[in-house]
């Protein structure tokens, strides 16, 4: 299934590359990642997403290794604007602080020109139109192809859309986090802007393979996120157990079902599982021209009702950097 990002045309399902050492469980080994991004591409995956964030910057060194001699394979995105030192977090999207960003994740990419660049969240000490006017002059020096915003309100797409064009918007978007569908899905219906949606199988909670989040590797964020505590848990975890038994009934896998879900919400939605294995990387591949009927879509809504699932998507410092429109409280 083929939709249009940046002008191009690439595969709706692609590849969110944060897994490959950021995160979650154990860290691949650089042979396993260049392993796995390799099959990817062999795959038909044409559209990889990656991060200054990730690894420190090694996310991007990895991706870039895997793209030499095959770049023409791939759409390419990074974003900018998360740091992390001494176990603090900030974000700093100042126009000096963009261009220096960039620099640095084209070095480590190996690449001249970025097809997507995002601000991966939204400062709130710089107007999002003094950001989107650097994007804009980037777009020009031919150094990125297009800019996206990432975890931001409908509001501020229209102010940075104001400016200049955007590429993209991406959004955690899964049928256990719909708070895009307050606003940011018709918003970038309306403007012709892509809805790039990560995590869309619920940071893998949503495929019923876990169990226990607690048993997870010390390091993990599933560990700390809110909808994975004990409180929770248990909850969404009968949630989880129904959809999975809807997917059955389907003849699809519970994230082939998620996947699907998250593609028929409109023609400019993609999204970009991420994952470690190479089963799961198959897994996500073979039904990509599949999308669940009205009916089935209805019965997943009906069961992760905004109200329906227990816990935040983020602890609370990591909750108020995000900028997109949330439920109230049930």
């Amino acid at each position: 299934m083929k939709r249009i990002l940046g002008g191009r045309s690439v595969n709706a399902i692609g590849l969110g590359c944060m897994n490959l050492g950021h995160a979650y469980g154990e860290p691949v080994t650089q042979d396993e990642g260049l392993r796995l991004l390799d099959r990817a591409l062999d795959l038909g995956y044409d559209h990889l997403d990656t991060a200054r964030l990730y690894a420190a910057g090694r996310n991007e060194v990895m991706v870039g290794q895997a793209l030499k001699g095959r770049r023409d394979k791939a759409f390419l995105a990074s974003k900018m604007g998360i740091f992390t030192e001494g176990g603090k977090r900030w974000v700093d999207c100042r126009p000096e602080t963009i261009r220096a960003e960039l620099d640095k994740s084209l070095a480590a990419l190996g690449v001249d020109h970025i097809d997507l660049y995002y601000m991966h969240r939204r400062d709130f000490t710089v107007p999002i139109e003094e950001s989107a006017g650097t994007m804009a002059e980037l777009i020009a020096e031919g150094k990125i192809g297009g800019y996206g915003l990432s975890e931001m309100s409908a509001e501020t797409l229209r102010k940075a859309h104001a400016v200049h064009p955007v590429t993209a918007m991406q959004n955690e978007y899964s049928p256990w986090s719909r708070n895009v569908e307050i606003a940011v899905l018709e918003v970038t219906r309306e403007l012709g802007v892509a809805l790039v949606a990560f995590s869309p199988v619920g940071r893998g909670a949503l495929t019923g393979a876990l169990r226990d989040p607690q048993s997870l590797v010390a390091g993990d964020i599933r560990r700390t996120s809110p909808r994975f505590l004990p409180d929770h848990w248990p909850h969404n975890l009968a949630l989880i157990d129904r959809l999975v038994a809807l997917a059955e009934e389907a003849g699809v896998t519970a994230a082939q079902l998620c996947l699907g879900w998250a593609l028929s919400r409109g023609p400019h939605v993609h999204v970009i599982p991420g994952t470690t294995r190479l089963d799961h990387l198959a897994e996500n591949a073979a039904r990509a021209h599949w999308l669940p009927d009205s009916g089935l879509v209805a019965r997943v809504d009906a069961l992760f009702t905004p109200q329906a699932v227990s816990g935040k998507r983020y602890p609370p410092a990591l909750q108020a950097q995000v900028e997109t429109e949330d439920f109230a409280p049930a």
